[in-house]
């Protein structure tokens, strides 16, 4: 566009004939309507204080409140002796790298991926890891990992055949926790691999995790449930939060989880986890952080599948010290492959031992 300069201080239309006296007929009838204008404000304003009252500004919104963390700080987390960690060491005592991982990775508190298709496996896993954990005073971690279409035929594909084949199987994990406690993680990515699924998968996938949620609230009452949520590296707060609410968590959810298999720094994964709170308007929901191999943080490229230089992070504790965190965990367990390194599951002594560097 061009744009002509103005030369000189008046480039305007110039006063009619008459000078002075033209200026000040108009400045006469100027004032005359101003008056006008201004007497028919003053009685709009009176009429509408009559009949309608007082014109109020809204109120602002307060500000959202922020629950304090669930868990007491001095809860303890569930070691399961036959994770993958573990297991490994006791099969390979002499190994060199054995005493590092067994100190740093297996004797640490990770949660048990649920992911046998068979119900009464599943019901009967389940039963044994809260019972266990019970006998230990020891709150254990489940991760329901079954979804039909999981992780969209990718690294770790799988799951159910179908919606009612996964509602068999969320009926069987909640009987096999039954009245004990646990915190149960439902369906890692389900909700932020949402856009690989057609419009009909996508309303069937809701309503699965509705339903597995629903199931645990009623038949398992000292479960706490988080939904998975994602991590702050994939989806903005607003669109995880749109899909958590059709997913049921404002009646069946106690939080999300986030980070869950991922590098990203717990600050980042604090700001990420506050904000869906916050624009879910659900201050009483928590959320829980996983911690297991973001020492080192993500990536540059956020790099997701088995990348090298990471490092373990936090100890799994719930004295996370900030209001609405209730917990950092270790939900991946340390060591397994992401399906890079190995197949996706697969416990890859080497990877592992690099984490505790």
């Amino acid at each position: 566009m061009m744009i002509t300069k103005l030369r000189g201080r008046d480039r305007g239309p110039r006063p009619p004939a008459g000078g002075r006296t033209s200026r000040a007929g108009r400045g006469v009838a100027q004032l005359i309507v101003m008056v006008l204008v201004v007497e028919v404000v003053m009685a709009a304003t009176t009429v509408q204080a009559l009949f309608v009252g007082p014109v109020r500004r809204p109120a602002a919104k307060p500000s959202l409140p922020i629950a304090k963390p669930f868990f007491p700080a001095t809860t303890r987390f569930y070691t399961d002796p036959h994770n993958p960690a573990a297991t490994w060491v006791r099969d390979h005592p002499h190994d060199r790298r054995a005493a590092a991982i067994s100190r740093r990775i297996a004797a640490e508190p990770q949660a048990a991926w649920l992911t046998e298709t068979d119900e009464s496996l599943i019901e009967e896993r389940a039963r044994t890891i809260v019972r266990t954990a019970a006998a230990d005073r020891r709150l254990p971690v489940l991760v329901a990992y079954n979804i039909p279409q999981r992780d969209c035929q990718q690294m770790s594909s799988g799951g159910a055949g179908d919606t009612a084949a996964y509602q068999r199987w969320s009926d069987a994990l909640t009987r096999g926790i039954g009245r004990g406690r646990a915190i149960v993680i439902i369906e890692p990515d389900a909700l932020a691999h949402m856009s690989c699924l057609k419009r009909r998968q996508q309303a069937e996938r809701y309503a699965a995790l509705s339903y597995a949620a629903r199931a645990l609230q009623r038949g398992a009452p000292r479960a706490r449930i988080y939904y998975d949520a994602g991590n702050s590296g994939w989806l903005p707060p607003s669109t995880m939060a749109e899909r958590l609410w059709r997913a049921g968590i404002e009646r069946y959810g106690d939080g999300i989880a986030v980070n869950v298999s991922n590098f990203n720094t717990t600050a980042d994964e604090v700001r990420y986890g506050l904000s869906v709170i916050r624009a879910l308007r659900l201050p009483r929901l928590g959320v829980v952080i996983d911690t297991s191999r973001n020492g080192a943080g993500a990536t540059r490229n956020h790099s997701f599948c088995d990348p090298p230089g990471r490092k373990l992070g936090r100890p799994p504790t719930a004295a996370t010290g900030i209001p609405g965190i209730d917990a950092f965990l270790w939900v991946k367990q340390p060591g397994q492959a992401d399906g890079c390194a190995a197949g996706a599951g697969m416990f890859v002594p080497g990877y592992a031992y690099r984490l505790t560097r």
